[in-house]
């Protein structure tokens, strides 16, 4: 089983593009982040051809996240337990979150709010929701009242640098949020939790960026960030056989500023492939 986190930056622009990569990758599950549109808009279509079942939460042109499956699509959730909300005069739970059981593994995608700046209370926000987030996640796994067997996924755009190799040049973000003390320890306060990092595992490479700004040439200069990631349950982290982050489809005409990150599952603990074929292999 093969499962990928990508954020999108608009379906609607590039619903073509992912149902192709889907298709020539062998993608059975893809997380995704900052569709930016309506439930209404959603190009449920383009994907349901292709044989992906979808759910998707957005309200606007802002934030948005969907999974595609092809493996089954059930347990859909909009946000999880706490999840804070956001706004000075009328808060909103922001569509940022979705879960769902996809071939027997609950996958979440997740867009992680960016922080703005530090000491603005959209930072506050980010750091309370990735706590609140944490402490769903303990629950899920846990002995008392969890499940320490869920096969569970945290995926998605965590607009957190984790170490100071995961940027070009970490001395561009002095003053700015990512790179932060308190970002970064709510961040791995999910390993204190229980949870795996897993493409930290199989991809160590300090230079495997999965963001690159559309200014400056960053692409082309190689000036990019590592800021999406899987967080696997322990039995989930069992079943994971390798982690690619697909770099090429960061090239060519309507390309995302993000790429891919894909994480390949064996049927058990003890198996080694994918249930249907041979891992397609990516270019690095």
């Amino acid at each position: 089983m093969r499962i990928a986190t990508w954020n999108i930056n608009s379906v609607r622009a590039r619903a073509d593009r992912a149902v192709a990569w889907l298709e020539r990758t062998g993608t059975d599950v893809v997380a995704l982040q900052e569709t930016k549109c309506r439930d209404d808009q959603f190009p449920y279509a383009v994907f349901e051809m292709a044989g992906y079942e979808v759910a998707h939460v957005g309200s606007s042109q802002w934030n948005g996240v969907a999974i595609a499956s092809r493996v089954g699509l059930e347990d859909v959730e909009v946000g999880f337990p706490g999840q804070p909300a956001f706004g000075a005069d009328e808060p909103v739970v922001e569509a940022r979150a979705l879960g769902a059981t996809c071939g027997g593994v609950r996958v979440w995608s997740l867009y992680v709010p960016h922080g703005r700046s530090p000491g603005d209370p959209h930072f506050a926000y980010k750091l309370a929701w990735l706590e609140q987030l944490r402490v769903a996640a303990a629950g899920w796994i846990s002995p008392e009242g969890g499940d320490p067997d869920a096969r569970i996924a945290l995926v998605g755009d965590w607009n957190v640098i984790p170490y100071d190799t995961d940027v070009y040049d970490v001395t561009a973000f002095e003053g700015a949020t990512h790179v932060t003390a308190p970002e970064r320890d709510a961040f791995f306060r999910f390993a204190d939790a229980g949870w795996t990092e897993v493409s930290r595992l199989h991809v160590p490479d300090e230079h495997r960026y999965t963001y690159w700004d559309y200014q400056q040439l960053c692409f082309p200069k190689n000036k990019g960030l590592r800021i999406d990631f899987a967080w696997t349950s322990p039995a989930l982290t069992e079943r994971v056989t390798g982690v690619t982050i697909d770099r090429e489809e960061r090239k060519g005409k309507g390309a995302s500023d993000h790429v891919p990150v894909v994480v390949d599952l064996a049927d058990d603990p003890s198996g080694s492939a994918r249930p249907d074929d041979a891992p397609v292999a990516f270019p690095v």
